[in-house]
């Protein structure tokens, strides 16, 4: 299945003020972009009066049907396959990991100065939005009847005390392409399992799967705004951080992931030889993406580039086809491990 492109339905306008020649800082095009920021927040970011919660897909348990709607819940689970549990598994141990997340933001130069600036409440804002995803999965997960909840919530603990390292070190041009990029694999990935659900006769499964797919994909145009807007008027500089980390390769925030008595890393590996199987997160797909993003961009057509940002460019450019080449060669892996999370 290809990756469709994607648009930018925020307003491409240069940003007010400034001059190519002027700019001289990561911290002067961020300073410059909050002003887009804020005027654009509205559009980023959806009201708190007008936001799904966690509660509005699943049995209330105020409710004397909650038992019901429990038991047919827990019918429909077991429905599901044993790879699409594990990857819903998988989902949902990442995203409630957002700590962490939140955490390397604050950390990236230029972005947190002042704690009340466009920039600290697009963070905030962004973290409340996906806060309700791990809500939601975690408690669809616990009334399933299906899941070892405690082995699940011990890979959680493991993964939010480990951390991760993304590549991106503290340059915000390096962590906005890697949000743009992460964004729309994540969006990708809940979306297919929503469908696969859909498939086995769970429509809530698939309906949550959906409602969170969406607030991904929204995010994921809004990073890539960010990087359209930083395009214009610092080229070279952004170009290079958008090479370095494809040089890098774009590592999934829960590469870390493991279970108790299981090395840093290895759960990881199984969790994505699942999503490879059921075709919710492929090789192909990582290139789809990228391929994405360069026309998002209009990677092929920005000016002002200097010599090294050239060779970038072209490196760039090339690498779809290699990566397809290498894709083509690569073997589903079998099932062959059994995760602590499913009994």
């Amino acid at each position: 299945m290809r990756m469709p492109t994607f648009g930018l339905p925020f307003p491409s306008t240069l940003l007010p003020n400034v001059m190519l020649a002027t700019v001289t800082s990561r911290g002067e095009v961020l300073q410059h972009l909050e002003s887009f920021l804020r005027e654009n927040m509205g559009s980023f970011l959806k009201k708190v009066e007008d936001s799904w919660q966690p509660s509005d897909f699943l049995p209330d348990s105020r409710l004397d049907t909650f038992f019901d709607e429990v038991k047919l819940m827990r019918e429909r689970a077991k429905e599901l396959s044993y790879d699409l549990l594990a990857v819903l598994i998988g989902d949902t141990i990442t995203e409630e990991a957002l700590p962490n997340y939140e955490a390397w933001f604050h950390q990236l130069d230029d972005l947190n100065r002042d704690p009340n600036n466009g920039w600290a409440q697009w963070i905030r804002g962004w973290t409340a939005e996906e806060n309700r995803h791990g809500d939601l999965l975690n408690r669809y997960l616990y009334l399933s009847g299906r899941v070892n909840m405690r082995e699940f919530e011990v890979s959680t603990q493991y993964l939010i005390a480990d951390g991760f390292d993304l590549g991106t070190a503290h340059d915000p041009y390096r962590a906005f392409i890697y949000t743009s990029y992460q964004e729309a694999a994540t969006n990708l990935s809940h979306r297919r399992v929503g469908t696969l659900a859909r498939k086995a006769g769970d429509d809530q499964l698939s309906k949550l799967c959906g409602m969170i797919a969406g607030d991904e994909s929204r995010h994921a145009r809004v990073y890539q705004t960010f990087v359209d807007k930083i395009f214009e008027v610092d080229p070279s500089e952004m170009m290079l951080a958008f090479e370095d980390m494809m040089r890098k390769k774009i590592v999934m925030p829960a590469h870390y992931m493991r279970e108790m008595g299981v090395d840093m890393g290895k759960t990881f590996g199984h969790f994505t030889d699942a999503a490879q199987r059921l075709g919710v997160y492929t090789s192909q797909d990582y290139t789809d993406i990228l391929e994405g993003l360069i026309t998002t961009w209009k990677v092929d057509q920005i000016t002002g580039l200097n010599g090294q940002a050239e060779k970038a460019r072209e490196y760039i450019m090339a690498l779809p086809n290699r990566l397809r080449r290498v894709a083509d060669r690569m073997s589903v892996p079998k099932l062959e491990y059994k995760f602590k999370w499913i009994e």
